[in-house]
């Protein structure tokens, strides 16, 4: 068991409360006075807070380490390049075709690419890109994805306060205050898997959609897909109207198969946005597609911009270009899914002795985990899951060395380090952490 009382993490929040918001520089890692962690240090698989309690990390930070904290691989050649060439200059380097070359042998989806400095800012160039080359305004959002925070992007259907037996549908709602009701103007949000509402946004609107834009493995919500005929609709009905068909591929890039979720359904995005995994923990995104598309970007008087002062810095490239050699020439990603494959296997038997039925959805690298009898197919599906049991089995896991987040719409991800992980000891945790929910 860990520590219930962390007195170098309670000094931190204090001080921290005095500077920041919440005490915290990003308002989702505040967990609440009592278990807000503050880490120290991370190597391979595991994360060291700052109270010296050792966790098994499964968060991987929202997926961008895809290989292992601190991996040598990656770190080495960051290094070399600081010390021998530099960080930024405001000008191009060799590096940048580097990685945009290593991206298009891995994904044939890709023709030409920009880069960016998170999946926000990858999501924004992406979606101006396909408004510049389409000439329209309307975007068509899938419910239980996410796409950064930006405002047109935060809005959601509030699925957490949806009753089903007296509402048709979830309300749409802003994230948060500060986001204006005209940044909904253009934005129209469908269930996934669901194609009446497809047929009937493209019945009302279709001459202004500039593109749909889908996570087919939801990274924000327990990595519930779009079945293969789903995605085949979108792709269809996207050449139908001359809609772009947009992918986030924030989460999945380079972490599901080498050429991300395009790979395993076989259906081309026009656009595609990367970053998470591309980058082992270094900050680098892209977005890129066809060259018809993407060159829209230019100084023409139609032309769209695009820029950023720390786009394509030479430590963020640098590390693309490592992580990505790694997963390209290695067999790492065989490895992940291996792991991720055994701790389903682990959790799966765990449910079974205590009578909980359960389904995971997803690859086997960011899987997640549903209370049920049925795999969710859309958000609304996830809300028929027992969540309330996920999250005090989640809370009990981590008071046991076991780092995750404690809300069933996160998935469970894996790196290549995992591989030395003991997997016994899981099942132990795992016992003892579902005992403990079931009896509280």
């Amino acid at each position: 068991m860990t520590n219930t009382k962390k007195p170098t993490s309670t000094t931190l929040l204090e001080q921290a409360h005095t500077h920041m918001p919440l005490g915290v520089a990003d308002s989702y890692r505040y967990w609440g006075e009592d278990n807000t962690v503050f880490v120290k240090s991370m190597k391979g698989c595991q994360i060291t807070d700052s109270d010296d309690q050792v966790f098994v990390d499964f968060r991987l930070a929202y997926g961008p380490i895809i290989l292992g904290y601190r991996d040598n691989r990656v770190d080495e050649q960051v290094i070399r390049t600081i010390t021998e060439r530099g960080t930024i200059s405001g000008f191009s380097t060799d590096l940048d075709s580097d990685v945009v070359s290593l991206i298009k042998s891995l994904c044939p989806n890709i023709e030409k690419m920009r880069f960016a400095n998170s999946g926000t800012e990858a999501v924004i160039g992406a979606v101006r890109t396909a408004r510049g080359f389409t000439g329209r305004n309307k975007v068509v959002v899938v419910e239980g994805g996410f796409h950064g925070l930006y405002d047109e992007m935060m809005w959601k259907s509030d699925v957490d306060n949806w009753d089903s037996a007296i509402e048709d549908k979830p309300e749409i709602i802003p994230f948060g205050a500060g986001i204006p009701e005209s940044t909904r103007e253009h934005q129209e949000s469908v269930p996934l898997n669901d194609f009446a509402a497809i047929d009937d946004v493209f019945a009302r609107l279709g001459d202004d959609i500039a593109a749909i834009v889908i996570e087919p493995i939801m990274g924000n919500c327990g990595s519930i897909a779009a079945t293969q005929e789903y995605m085949q609709k979108l792709r269809d009905i996207c050449d139908q109207h001359g809609a772009m068909l947009i992918m986030d591929e924030v989460k999945t890039g380079f972490r599901v198969a080498k050429g991300g979720v395009q790979e395993l359904y076989g259906i081309k995005a026009d656009l595609t946005t990367y970053a998470k995994a591309m980058g082992n923990g270094y900050p680098v995104a892209a977005f890129g597609g066809r060259s018809d598309v993407m060159d829209k970007i230019s100084f023409d008087k139609d032309g769209v911009t695009h820029g950023g002062t720390y786009t394509a810095n030479m430590i963020a490239l640098s590390a693309a270009k490592a992580t990505l050699t790694v997963l390209s020439e290695t067999d790492a990603l065989e490895t992940i899914n291996k792991v991720g494959a055994d701790i389903q296997q682990v959790l799966s038997r765990v449910f079974d002795k205590f009578g909980i039925e359960h389904r995971f959805a997803g690859p086997d690298s960011m899987f997640g985990v549903h209370f049920g009898n049925e795999v969710p197919q859309n958000y609304r599906d996830w809300k028929k899951t027992d969540s309330e049991l996920y999250t005090k089995f989640a809370f009990n896991l981590i008071a046991n060395g076991v780092m995750l987040e404690p809300d069933s719409r996160e998935p469970w991800f894996i790196c290549e380090a995992h591989k030395d992980m003991d997997l016994n000891w899981l099942e132990d945790v795992a016992n003892k952490a579902m005992e403990k929910a079931l009896n509280d």
